[in-house]
């Protein structure tokens, strides 16, 4: 046998003519506009790169930012109903008017029973310091006696004693000239029996002394007098000024307690008068509970009842009009969206966040919000997890109504130059995401990477792939057929 020859020479050849026939093919397929496409091509889709914006979509419903059920303070009948379903109304403007015929009359009364009571505290306070300056007259009148008798009690104290001295002196007097007239008359009684002297002389001489002896009773029984009378008239002046004495602490007590009951008396009328006020203000309370008013600027959006109802001081309402009704009217300020976001698209809505709002009503139109909450807690309906997100109205507040239905696209920050794949590219492998691409023979392999946002149809590529990548978008037959047998 000879020498093999050496196989390079021809594997060099082959891969000569086949790379003059991928050159003459691609020539061909460039010069040639209308050559169908390969299978490669068809199947597969190139990495490219875009600026992205964050649209998650949503649907929501127009809701009021402020809502109430307008009911009365108190049950009673509705008499006149003073706005309609609709219509806009003032904070503090009259809604309707409840029954208050019986309120007015109690009203009346208790105003008539008002004017009594200070009719009467003014009568009061003109009488009783009338009477209290009477008795204080009185107390100085008692005072004034109390002085005068004072005054006599120690005028007589003083005065009896030299009373008594001066009778007594005047007694000895009387004493002395009767002892004179006494000793006269013995001596001219002498004279006359000697005949010395005229008879007419003696009987002078006899005539003073008879005087002076009258004189000396006189003058002693004018001293027994005073000194019988002396005493009890003392006693009589001192009985007289204690008396006096105990009417002023009589007086005093009756002006101290006059004074006292006068003030108490004045303060129970203050007191009545004041008991009938807060009951007249509690009249006048029912009384404006009567008359129902806007709490709030806002708009009629739902009437329950009609004039002469009884209607109940309830927060809830009856959906339509009745006999009996728990809320007059419904009144709602301002509107808002309150949207529903899935669980997978909550992380990326913010406060502040820019949304789009376009209304079932007015489809070829859109209207402006903004996040100005996103709710804490989920919410689960028919297992399907969401969360509420509120969004002001930027405008069309004059074209959306209360609870239109609404889709909402919620706006994120724009990416530039995103790499960017079909979503329908990507799979899962052994619990790792990736996608499909062709190795040099085009047969799929699996390529491991890490997705960022899911836009639309394509999903961002954060790492595993670069610009230009062919991925497949759809497998080949034959590898489809080789994974089923598997």
């Amino acid at each position: 046998m000879g020498t093999p020859k050496s196989p390079l020479p021809l594997i060099i050849s082959l891969l000569s003519v086949g790379m003059l026939a991928v050159g003459a093919t691609t020539y061909y397929l460039v010069q040639t506009p209308n050559s169908q496409p390969s299978e490669l091509e068809l199947l597969t889709e190139r990495v490219k790169e875009q600026n992205l914006t964050v649209r998650i979509e949503a649907n929501g419903t127009v809701e009021p930012i402020h809502s109430v059920n307008i009911s009365p303070q108190e049950p009673g009948r509705l008499i006149r109903l003073l706005v309609e379903q609709g219509q806009p109304v003032k904070q503090g403007q009259r809604l309707a008017i409840m029954e208050n015929a019986e309120i007015q009359a109690q009203g009346m009364e208790v105003e008539a029973r008002l004017r009594e009571a200070i009719a009467h505290l003014e009568q009061e306070k003109i009488n009783i310091p009338a009477e209290i300056n009477q008795i204080e007259t009185d107390l100085h009148q008692a005072e004034l006696n109390y002085l005068q008798s004072q005054a006599r009690f120690q005028e007589s104290q003083r005065s009896i004693p030299k009373q008594i001295d001066q009778a007594q002196a005047n007694l000895q007097s009387a004493k002395s000239r009767l002892a004179l007239a006494a000793k006269r008359a013995e001596r001219y009684q002498y004279l006359s029996q000697q005949g010395a002297t005229a008879l007419d002389q003696f009987e002078e001489k006899v005539n003073e002394y008879q005087q002076a002896e009258a004189a000396v009773f006189q003058a002693q029984q004018r001293l027994e007098e005073l000194k019988n009378t002396a005493q009890p008239q003392i006693d009589q002046l001192g009985a007289s000024m204690a008396e006096a004495k105990v009417k002023i602490q009589k007086q005093q007590l009756i002006f101290k307690q006059k004074k006292e009951e006068a003030q108490t008396q004045i303060n129970q009328l203050k007191a009545q008068i004041e008991a009938i006020q807060a009951q007249l203000k509690g009249i006048e309370i029912k009384f404006m509970n009567t008359i129902i008013t806007a709490p709030f600027d806002g708009i009629v959006t739902q009437r329950y009842t009609n004039e002469g109802a009884f209607v109940t001081p309830t927060t809830s309402a009856s959906a339509t009009a009745s006999a009996t009704s728990t809320s007059i009217l419904a009144l709602a300020r301002g509107l808002e969206i309150l949207a529903k976001v899935p669980e997978v698209d909550i992380q990326q809505i913010k406060p502040g966040q820019q949304v789009e709002i376009v209304a079932d009503a007015y489809p070829d139109q859109v209207f402006s919000g903004q996040v100005i909450l996103v709710a804490p807690e989920a919410i689960v309906e028919q297992n399907v997890t969401s969360f509420e997100v509120k969004i002001a109205l930027i405008n069309g507040q004059e074209k959306l109504l209360s609870k239109m239905n609404v889709d909402v696209t919620f706006l994120g920050q724009p990416i530039s130059n995103a790499l960017v794949v079909p979503t329908v590219s990507i799979v899962t492998e052994n619990g790792q995401t990736g996608v499909m691409i062709p190795d040099s023979e085009g047969t799929p392999k699996f390529q491991p990477i890490t997705i960022g946002m899911t836009i639309g149809n394509n999903t961002q590529i954060l790492s595993g792939l670069k610009k230009g990548d062919r991925i497949f978008i759809d497998l080949p037959k034959k590898y489809r057929k080789k994974e089923e047998d598997k």
